[in-house]
């Protein structure tokens, strides 16, 4: 897309969003709507699946956007919190930026199930670190490897920069080479449910370590 075409697209959205603000009754109609589909989105991440158990505690999380492609990489002790407000905006920035009626998919990784099937040294190291750090380190490993593109920034006044993920000192980044096996079968966890198509008849899968969200399948069908 050339400068211009990004100009037009910006201000056809700005039209579009003046139209549909143009009273007080209509922006009612779009608050309402956009909590309503936002509350589905979060209800999906985080609720029962069929057979499928409860999103709860720690998970790490992707979103990916039609396009851009994955956009974000997360994670979080309270997957029951955070989650059901990532398309909600109101304590996390990610819905400001990227609208949950643009995401194509949310991959959530339930990574204590796959502590079992980690070498038995690491699953020491676990133990000893905690789900807290251990969350941060894959969620380090996952982000350097990915290079999610609202990871890969960082706010200054007015303006972003660069953040060299790779050289990063946080406590995830420090830790990051202390679980090379939990590492690998996380990755696996997440390129398996990144790939997965969209059911027919559901906007979930999940297959009991994880589950991928498909927001998409949940918009209002267009009145004509």
């Amino acid at each position: 897309m050339n400068d211009q075409s990004y100009e037009d697209a910006y201000r056809s959205w700005t039209t579009s969003l003046t139209t549909l603000l143009a009273d007080a009754s209509l922006l009612a109609r779009w608050q309402e709507r956009r909590y309503r589909f936002a509350h589905q989105v979060g209800a999906l991440l985080t609720g029962t699946n069929g057979d499928g158990p409860t999103v709860n505690g720690p998970v790490l999380y992707g979103v990916f956007a039609s396009g851009a492609g994955l956009c974000y990489v997360g994670q979080t002790q309270a997957a029951e919190r955070r989650l059901r407000d990532l398309p909600v905006g109101e304590s996390h920035h990610l819905a400001n930026t990227v609208p949950p009626e643009l995401w194509e998919r949310v991959v959530v990784i339930r990574w204590p199930l796959l502590l079992s099937e980690a070498p038995e040294d690491e699953q020491a190291v676990a133990a000893e670190l905690g789900t807290g750090v251990c969350g941060l380190a894959l969620e380090h490993m996952l982000q350097v490897r990915t290079a999610p593109p609202l990871n890969s920034r960082r706010r200054t006044a007015g303006d972003w920069r660069p953040r060299d993920l790779a050289r990063s000192r946080s406590r995830g980044a420090v830790h990051s080479q202390s679980l090379p096996g939990l590492s690998r079968l996380v990755r696996a966890a997440w390129e398996d449910l990144s790939e997965k198509g969209e059911p027919k008849h559901s906007a979930v899968i999940d297959t009991g370590v994880g589950r991928v969200v498909f927001p998409a399948a949940l918009r209002e069908p267009a009145v004509g």
